[in-house]
């Protein structure tokens, strides 16, 4: 990820702060880091209409997940419920280093798990769901 990307991202992250209207509101915690991620989805006939959220993350996880969120406004949720670290890489154009790779999919985590809630399908994915190597934060 260029530091361009990272910059602008981790410091002017689009969509910042409570939806009040949102369909959804999910609270994600990753406690070997110590991120913490609240995402606000609006939902209409099962497609991604609007998102933001709020956090206290790392540089790395603002920065992917808001690429990640302005990426799946008008996806259904099932196209969302399909991705994984290999999309977060697509987007940023970039290898992520193993020891970051738990963060860079944080809010693609968080973000799915709402949609699990909203469809109340029972199932919760975990950050090693999303990897292909396991990694640190």
């Amino acid at each position: 990820m260029t530091n361009e990307i990272i910059t602008f991202y981790s410091k002017s992250p689009p969509n910042r702060g409570e939806m009040p209207d949102a369909t959804i509101r999910y609270k994600e915690e990753n406690r070997s880091c110590s991120d913490t991620i609240e995402v606000f989805l609006r939902i209409e006939n099962n497609i991604l209409v609007d998102w933001s959220f709020e956090w206290m993350t790392s540089i790395v996880t603002t920065a992917t997940s808001s690429v990640f969120w302005e990426s799946i406004v008008g996806m259904s949720l099932d196209e969302i419920l399909k991705k994984d670290y290999n999309y977060i890489k697509k987007l940023v154009q970039e290898d992520i280093s193993p020891r970051r790779q738990k963060a860079a999919v944080f809010g693609l985590v968080a973000t799915r798990n709402a949609i699990h809630k909203y469809l109340w399908d029972g199932q919760k994915d975990d950050i090693l769901d999303m990897l292909i190597v396991s990694g640190g934060c």
